[in-house]
Formats: structure tokens, sequence, C-alpha cells
């Protein structure tokens, strides 16, 4: 799910999703205050670094601020915090762990889609089976190249050119 829609629906939707035992992954985008019971029933939390500050409070710039952060998301409510922080790649957060997943280097055309590409990648990954740590690895791929790309639908890579290159 993603913020474009009222956070009750969001609030209203996480709930009944989790009487039902279904992961829910949240991209808080746009970013905006969220309530805690609505963090404290997400399987998965992903804000980039900017909705990353606006949750915790921390300026984010590096790994080390981003850390922090996740400490902060994850203190609300939610065991899994994934933190995109553009080139320098992604920061996870689960439970005591944490992971530092460098981006793949690629010469970037156009970022438009990097973000929605990325989650829909670990959403997929996710629900394949995937462990969150292979799953984020998934999906750097898939928005490395997707950013290599013009455009956002026609930048997100087919499923047979990730498989390729896995």
């Amino acid at each position: 799910m993603q913020m474009e829609i009222p956070v009750e629906t969001i609030n209203f939707v996480v709930q009944l999703a989790n009487k039902n035992n279904i992961k829910v992954i949240l991209n808080p985008a746009p970013a905006g205050p969220l309530p805690d019971e609505l963090l404290n029933s997400l399987y998965i939390i992903i804000p980039n670094k900017t909705e990353a500050e606006m949750l915790s409070g921390v300026k984010v710039t590096g790994w080390k601020s981003a850390k922090k952060a996740a400490n902060i998301i994850s203190a609300k409510g939610v065991d899994r915090v994934i933190i995109t922080l553009g080139i320098l790649g992604v920061l996870i957060k689960e439970g005591k762990t944490y992971y530092n997943i460098p981006a793949e280097i690629v010469t970037a055309i156009d970022t438009t889609a990097a973000g929605d590409v990325f989650n829909g990648a670990l959403c997929v990954a996710i629900a394949e089976g995937m462990n969150v740590v292979d799953a984020a690895r998934f999906a750097c791929k898939a928005s490395s190249i997707a950013v290599t790309r013009m455009g956002a639908q026609s930048s997100i890579p087919y499923r047979k050119e990730l498989d390729a290159i896995l």
C-alpha cells in the first residue's frame, strides 16, 4: 500500500488484513504522519530517506543516520524497516539485525520510477517466499534497471530481465 488514499482507509484495510493473517507492506509516500496503531500492524515499512526523516525526526544523510531513523520508526511498532537511500542502496532493520544492501552501480538516466519499481519488486519477492534481505537485493536489481531507462511504466523491467541477471 501507499499513502495516496486517506490514512483512515489505509488503517482500516491494514487492520482487516491483520485479522486475516495477510502481510501488509507500506510505502509511506507521499509522506505524512502515521498513527502508531497502523505502524504496529505492518509487516514492512519502506520509506525513502525523506519519508524516514519525517517519520523519525532524524536527518538521513547516510548509513549511520538511516540506522538511527530506522530505530525510531521501529520503536513505533513496525519490526521491519527498509529505508531506500538512492545511490547508496537500502538499509534494512529486521528485529535487532541491520543489513546494508548496496545499490547496483549504473548510469542513471531517469529516476522517476525507481521507488515504485523497488517497492513492487520487493513485494513480488516476498510473495514468492524470499526473505527480506534477498527480496531487497532483488528489488535493488529491478530499480537499477529502471533508472537506466526513460519514463515510468516504460522503465519497469520484465521478470525475464531480472531472472537473466540473478
